[in-house]
């Protein structure tokens, strides 16, 4: 909703994005300036949760004349909080009260740091989701590893994490699975 405080606690969605697999979504409250320090204090909890993020989304409402001092109160709070690190995609919202068409912005390497959108109308949502597969999807990695009978347990984690891509078997009984998954789980 377009009020303050309309989002209390953070909501959890699950997005599967083409080549990537399944990500969560969380929305967390919304970053307001001059909050009084009680409320910063109940939320920051709350803001927290950005720290295990992998990519933060940063909604911002492009058709206001304070999107400029909106973003850098966002950034100052991610600073507050130790998150400023996270990879950041800035979705710019709003984009039907503003004569735009939906797009995404690129840096100098080709990567997504701006997407252009309409929540309102859905006009440049799969923009949206290319841009998040893109920057999720970069650090996935795409392996064949070689299971023997005894290691089921592996197989099992593997398929539990919906890694797998495909399976057969050699003569031998080892199971070669071709798999794909964030390098984070490969390193676990």
């Amino acid at each position: 909703a377009d009020q303050l405080f309309a989002t209390l606690d953070p909501t959890l969605r699950r997005l599967d994005l083409e080549n990537v697999g399944a990500v969560v979504l969380v929305d967390t409250v919304g970053f307001i300036a001059h909050l009084p320090h009680k409320l910063v204090a109940a939320f920051k909890a709350t803001l927290e949760e950005t720290l295990n993020a992998d990519l933060l989304l940063h909604v911002i409402d492009a058709a206001t004349e304070q999107r400029e001092d909106n973003i850098q109160q966002v950034h100052d709070v991610l600073e507050e909080i130790g998150a400023q690190q996270i990879p950041q995609l800035q979705v710019y919202n709003k984009l039907d009260l503003l004569e735009q068409s939906p797009r995404i912005d690129r840096n100098a390497d080709g990567v997504p740091e701006r997407v252009w959108l309409s929540a309102a109308t859905g006009a440049g949502a799969e923009l949206l989701l290319q841009a998040i597969a893109e920057l999720v999807g970069k650090d996935m990695l795409n392996e064949v590893v070689d299971i023997g009978p005894a290691q089921g347990g592996l197989r099992a984690a593997l398929y539990r994490l919906g890694a797998v891509e495909s399976e057969h078997y050699g003569e031998d009984g080892v199971a070669h699975l071709s798999v794909r998954l964030p390098r984070a789980d490969w390193n676990r």
